[in-house]
């Protein structure tokens, strides 16, 4: 878990987002909303297989500009 250490002068505000900031590069946040709801296995694995053909096609792409 990451920690923000208050810095002198700093609001409230600019800490919170900094802490949000630390979370977010953790991967906390994206684990959070992957275990709100229960995932079948033949879901994850389609999930799965969709990421992996946007990225084909994507480095596709890149490759043939």
């Amino acid at each position: 878990m990451p920690g923000v250490k208050v810095r002198d002068g700093e609001t409230f505000e600019k800490t919170l987002k900094r802490f949000k900031k630390a979370c977010e590069k953790a991967g906390i946040i994206s684990e959070m909303k992957k275990h709100q709801h229960y995932e079948k296995p033949s879901e994850r694995r389609k999930r799965k297989i969709n990421a992996a053909k946007r990225k084909r096609m994507k480095l596709e792409k890149m490759l043939s500009s």
